[in-house]
């Protein structure tokens, strides 16, 4: 398992501003809704949704990332464990975090369960076609060696498989693409079921 207690890891995460055109265009919020930011770093999504008037909590597996963000609204937390209500949230985003995290199905069991039924959950991950390709850098920066890329990345995603994990949790597909941006990846949004 990764261990992303790395206060350098957390000072590296850059901000792009495409991933706040895609919750635009994919995940129109509202002022007032509560937003859940999975993999959040130092916030600045987090940050930038909060500055519309967006309800939004960030977490973070990284013990680091609280203390350099420049937001209250970043918390280290671990997605397979979320501290919060069952349906609390009208929204999930996570922005290239689902592909770090070992326990992918109960992580997903846990974003169901605080997002409101009807709730949207949007997910970017790398379309790498070999698992760890992308996250070499990272792999430089938490071990000093580009060998361990495959822990960082430990999931290799596809929107097929993506679909059968979310599925499992009263999630539907309702979007998918595939993006050639800076670096290949793949965009999902996944509606959560209301009763009946």
């Amino acid at each position: 398992m990764t261990d992303y207690d790395s206060r350098r890891y957390a000072l590296v995460n850059r901000w792009d501003p495409a991933h706040l055109r895609r919750i635009d265009k994919l995940l129109p919020l509202r002022t007032g809704d509560r937003v859940l930011e999975v993999g959040c770093g130092q916030g600045h999504l987090t940050t930038r949704l909060a500055e519309r008037g967006v309800d939004v909590v960030g977490i973070d597996a990284n013990p680091n990332a609280p203390e350099v963000s420049r937001s209250d609204r970043v918390l280290h937390m671990m997605a397979e464990d979320l501290s919060f209500d069952d349906s609390e949230f009208d929204a999930v985003v996570a922005v290239h975090a689902i592909e770090h995290i070992p326990p992918l199905d109960e992580a997903a069991a846990e974003m169901a369960r605080v997002l409101k039924p009807g709730g949207k959950a949007l997910f970017i991950y790398p379309a790498e076609p070999i698992q760890g390709l992308y996250a070499v850098p990272t792999s430089m920066i938490l071990y000093g060696t580009p060998f361990k890329a495959r822990e960082v990345h430990c999931q290799w995603l596809s929107p097929a498989k993506v679909r059968r994990i979310m599925g499992q949790h009263e999630l539907t597909e309702t979007h998918h693409e595939f993006n050639l941006l800076k670096s290949p990846q793949f965009i999902s949004v996944f509606t959560k079921a209301s009763p009946n």
